[in-house]
Parts: structure tokens; C-alpha cells; sequence
């Protein structure tokens, strides 16, 4: 699929929490605190048309005893769920905005339309690539042919192929988790073995934050065509059996980021 092609209605965020018109502003503070991924909140009807939006700037010096729809933002800009990603992304650096509602033909709210949305639709699309070169490397390799599907893993049962992480890609890594925007992992089933090539920090970082399951391209090798994978013996050679073995280096910086000497 060209990025032309790549619609609004494939990364946009659905299920976003709304407010009615009605509501107290004391309300909405007590929501926005809880921490709203917006800063904000749509406001909609009884039947999810949009009518405006309430943020934090809207409720700056106002009472608790008022109502949504007197200090709410009515003028906004919205996109279609048919618009491609490309035009949105557009829309969204003219005007300056973190993200925008997404509406249907009736202006009811169908989702929003991030600046983070955006991003993630071009990292996951350079995933296929990723798994494309993997799977040649490994035909070539093994001589012989291998199938992909995509589902989730399990966290817990991945074999790493990498002995260290750096600790401060990993936070990195962990933000992506957290906001969605992390691309699925790469790894390979051979029998009951799930061998990880593709996504060390971001595995880590799921690790870390709890995350039992995460979506992953997978590359199947019949143990009956090959006895064992050269990443295996890598991991085997190396003492890696769980992520628990892979290090995560917190005193060097990554060798891409550069600073300045004091």
C-alpha cells in the first residue's frame, strides 16, 4: 500500500473518553487531573455528535459551578476517517494542533487523529521490510522456505538474540509503548522456541512496564527442515535463555546520540 493510500481511519485512537454539554466544569477538572491522554476532552450529545471541545485553557479562572458547554471550544478543526494519513498530517502542522476529532458525514465523533498517530504510521510501515529481509536471510541461510503471519507473543517466553540494551533507548522504547506507537516485534517459532530478532528495547521495555503480550511479526521455520537455527546457537552461546539474561546498559550512552562537552 502506497503512503497515498493510507487512511485516517487505520491509526486514528477510538474509544476516546467524551463529556456532555451539560457537565459542571468541576467535573471535567476532576477528570482532566486523572489524566486524559488529550488534555481534554470532546464534548458530544446523547448521540456522539461533536460540539466542542474543553481543554485545560478553556477552564483557566472559571468556576466549578458552570457548565461545559459555556466555555467550551465550538470553532474546530476536524478530519474525515477517509482522509489519508498523509493529508492529516498536513492539516495538523498548518494549524498547529496535537491532533484532531475525526467525524463522519454527520459530525458524529468516530476517534482522534494525533500528531503521535501519524507518526506510528510510517515507523510500522517500514516493518514489512524489516520481516522481508529477515525471512530471505534465514531462507538463504537454511535453505529452505519460511512462512510469516503476525500475532502476539508472549513476553515472558521470548529468547533474546542480543546480550545488552541501552538504558536510555529503553525509556525511550517505554514512552512508544505507553502512547502506542511502538511497531511490532520480529521474531522467530521454531517448535516451542520463540527466538526474538527484531525489537530488544521494546521487549525490554514491556518487560518492565508488565506487558504480557505483544504483537509480533512471526517467521515460522519447520524444526523438521532445520535441526537448529544459527540465532539460536547464538543465544546459546551467549547465555541468553530469557530477557531476564540480557543486560541493560545504564553508563554508556547509545553510540547515535551525540552531546555536547562540557
Amino acid at each position: 500500500m502506497e503512503l497515498d493510500d493510507v487512511r485516517v481511519d487505520a491509526y486514528m485512537t477510538t474509544g476516546v473518553e467524551t463529556v456532555g454539554p451539560d457537565a459542571w466544569v468541576t467535573d471535567v477538572v476532576d477528570r482532566l487531573k486523572a489524566g486524559p491522554q488529550y488534555g481534554g476532552l470532546p464534548v458530544v450529545d446523547d448521540e456522539d455528535h461533536l460540539l466542542g471541545f474543553v481543554g485545560a485553557i478553556d477552564l483557566l479562572e472559571v468556576h466549578g459551578d458552570v457548565r461545559v458547554e459555556s466555555v467550551m471550544s465550538r470553532d474546530l478543526v476536524v478530519v474525515r476517517p477517509e482522509m489519508t494519513v498523509k493529508n492529516a498530517a498536513r492539516v495538523i502542522f498548518r494549524t498547529g494542533h496535537q491532533f484532531l476529532p475525526v467525524v463522519d458525514d454527520d459530525r458524529v465523533l468516530l476517534g482522534l487523529f494525533s500528531n503521535g498517530d501519524a507518526v506510528r504510521s510510517q515507523i510500522e510501515r517500514t516493518t514489512p521490510s524489516k520481516v522481508q529481509s529477515t525471512r530471505e536471510m534465514l531462507e538463504r541461510t537454511h535453505d529452505t522456505s519460511i512462512g510469516v503471519g503476525e500475532r502476539e507473543v508472549e513476553v515472558s517466553s521470548l529468547i533474546p538474540t542480543q546480550r545488552e540494551v541501552y538504558g536510555d533507548e529503553l525509556e525511550g522504547r517505554k514512552y512508544e509503548l505507553q502512547n502506542g506507537l511502538a511497531e511490532p516485534l520480529i521474531v522467530v517459532s521454531h517448535g516451542p522456541e520463540t527466538l526474538l530478532v527484531d525489537g530488544h528495547h521494546r521487549a525490554m521495555a514491556a518487560r518492565r512496564l508488565g506487558i504480557d503480550r505483544m504483537l509480533a511479526h512471526v517467521l515460522t521455520v519447520s524444526p523438521e527442515e532445520v535441526d537448529e537455527l544459527g540465532l539460536r546457537r547464538m543465544a546459546r552461546v551467549g547465555g541468553l535463555r530469557s530477557l531476564a539474561d540480557v543486560e541493560v546498559n545504564d553508563y554508556l550512552q547509545h553510540p547515535l546520540i551525540e552531546k555536547t562537552e562540557q
